[in-house]
C-alpha cells in the first residue's frame, strides 16, 4: 500500500532546526520555514512577501546579490557564507545551500546558523594574535598597537580605546597609541563609558583584583550594535590583554632598571657609556664635537647626616629631575653613583654653548629645595670635556671633566 506524505511536508519542514527559504526571481520570499523566528527574530508572517535585500549586512550586499545572479543561472550553491540582520539588529553569520528551480522560477534555499562557530574561531584567533602581539612586541606601545589591530579586524567600524590606570595618581589616561587623531580625550572617554550605550561597551582590564585600566570599544552609529555574544567575546579579550600587559609591564620594568638607576631613573654608569661611545663614532664620522659634563652636589654627605638619608634621597630625585628640564631631549642625563652626575651634550658648537650650558644648570641647580618641611640651598661643582679638543675615548673625556669638577670644588 502506498501512503501518501504529501500532507505532512509542511510540518516536516517547520521541524527542520535550519531555516528554509523559497524567493522568485525578483528576491521576494514566498515562503520561509517558522525556523526563521529564531534565526533572524521575524515570523514567518513577517518576512513572508518582503524582498530578501532587506535583511541583508550592508556590507555583504553586493557579493550576496552576485552569488544569487550565480545560483539563478544554474550554478549550485552549498557552501556560501554570509551576514544577516537580526531583528534587534546584531548581525548573523549564515551559511547557505541554494539552487534554482528553473520550472518553478524559484530561488530554494537552506541556512543555517554559523554565528557561535564564528565566534569561537574569532575566540581562538584573536587569542593565538593577542599571544603573537606580545611575543613580537618590544615596547607596551607596540603591543597595544598589535591589538588593537586585532579587535578592529574583529569589530569592523570600531574604534578602540586602551585606558591605564596609574595607581600613584589614581588617574586613567588613554594614550593615543595606533590611534591618532581619532582618539578622544580621557574625560569624554570615561563619561561615555559611565553613561553607555548600545554602541559602545567599556571593560575592565583585571589581573588578580588589580584593575590595570579601561577597554572602550565604539561603533560608528551606522554599525549594528553590540550584543551578548560580543560583549562575552570582548570580556575574554579585555582578561588576556590585561595579563598580557602585566607581563609586558613587568619585562619592560626590568629592562629599564636594568639601564636606569632605580632611585632616580636616570640612565645608569653602564647605559651613560654606551650611549658616550654611540656618540664619539658619530662625531668621529661627521666631523661633530660633543661635551661631557661631570658635577656632583656640595656638602650632600651634611645634609645627609643632619636631615637624614630620606632627605638625601629626596633631594637627589630633585636635582636629577632639574637636570633632565635644563637640558635637551637629545642629551643624556646619568647618574654615576651617590651625588655624581653625568650629562652629554651632543652636536655643540664650541666652548661658549658649553658654558651656557653649565649656567643654565648652576642656575638651576641653586634653586631653593624644600625637604621634609624645611627649605635648603644647595650649590654644585661642576667640570667639563670637549670633544676632540680634551681627548678622543670615553675614558680621557671622563677623566678629564671628573679632574675639572673636583678641580671647580678646589677653587670654592
Amino acid at each position: 500500500m502506498t501512503i501518501d506524505f504529501s500532507p505532512l511536508y509542511p510540518k516536516l519542514v517547520n521541524l527542520i532546526l535550519d531555516t528554509i527559504f523559497v524567493v522568485n526571481e525578483s528576491g521576494e520570499i514566498v515562503f520561509v520555514s517558522e525556523a526563521c523566528h529564531q534565526l533572524l527574530g521575524y515570523s514567518p508572517e513577517e518576512m513572508i512577501g518582503t524582498s530578501l535585500v532587506k535583511y541583508i549586512h550592508p556590507e555583504d550586499l553586493e557579493r550576496t546579490l552576485a552569488a544569487a545572479r550565480r545560483v539563478m543561472s544554474g550554478h549550485h550553491h552549498v557552501d556560501f557564507e554570509n551576514r544577516y540582520l537580526h531583528k534587534d539588529g546584531h548581525a548573523v553569520n549564515i551559511l547557505w545551500s541554494a539552487r534554482w528551480a528553473e520550472e518553478d522560477r524559484l530561488r530554494i534555499a537552506v541556512a543555517r546558523d554559523v554565528t557561535a562557530l564564528r565566534r569561537a574561531n574569532q575566540t581562538r584567533d584573536a587569542l593565538y594574535r593577542i599571544s603573537e602581539a606580545a611575543h613580537e612586541a618590544q615596547t607596551l606601545q607596540a603591543l597595544c598597537t598589535g591589538i588593537r589591530s586585532v579587535v578592529e579586524e574583529l569589530f569592523p567600524e570600531s574604534c578602540l580605546h586602551l585606558g591605564f590606570n596609574d595607581p600613584h595618581t589614581e588617574t586613567l589616561t588613554f594614550p593615543d597609541w595606533g590611534n591618532e587623531g581619532r582618539c578622544m580625550d580621557s574625560e569624554t572617554l570615561l563619561a561615555r563609558a559611565a553613561t553607555g550605550s548600545e554602541n559602545s561597551l567599556a571593560l575592565p582590564m583585571v589581573v588578580e583584583k588589580a584593575v590595570l585600566g579601561l577597554l572602550i570599544i565604539e561603533r560608528a552609529a551606522t554599525a549594528t550594535v553590540f550584543n551578548a555574544a560580543d560583549q562575552s567575546l570582548l570580556e575574554f579579550i579585555a582578561a588576556q590583554v590585561a595579563t598580557v600587559i602585566e607581563r609586558k609591564r613587568a619585562d619592560e620594568n626590568l629592562r629599564f632598571l636594568a639601564h636606569h638607576d632605580g632611585l632616580t631613573g636616570l640612565t645608569n654608569r653602564s647605559l651613560f657609556y654606551d650611549r658616550l661611545e654611540t656618540a664619539l663614532r658619530s662625531a668621529s664620522r661627521n666631523e661633530g664635537r660633543l661635551a661631557l659634563l661631570y658635577l656632583d652636589v656640595n656638602e650632600f654627605k651634611k645634609i645627609n647626616d643632619t636631615m637624614g638619608h630620606e632627605a638625601g634621597d629626596q633631594l637627589l630625585i630633585e636635582m636629577a629631575q632639574r637636570l633632565r628640564d635644563c637640558t635637551r631631549e637629545a642629551d643624556t642625563v646619568a647618574r654615576m653613583g651617590g651625588d655624581e652626575f653625568t650629562v652629554l651634550l651632543t652636536d655643540v658648537h664650541g666652548r661658549d654653548s658649553v658654558e651656557n650650558a653649565m649656567a643654565k644648570i648652576r642656575e638651576i641647580l641653586t634653586l631653593p629645595v624644600a625637604l621634609g618641611g624645611a627649605t635648603v640651598r644647595v650649590s654644585c661643582s661642576m667640570g667639563a670635556a670637549m670633544y676632540p679638543e680634551d681627548g678622543e675615548t670615553a675614558s680621557q673625556l671622563v677623566s678629564k671633566a671628573d679632574s675639572a669638577m673636583y678641580g671647580s670644588k678646589r677653587q670654592m
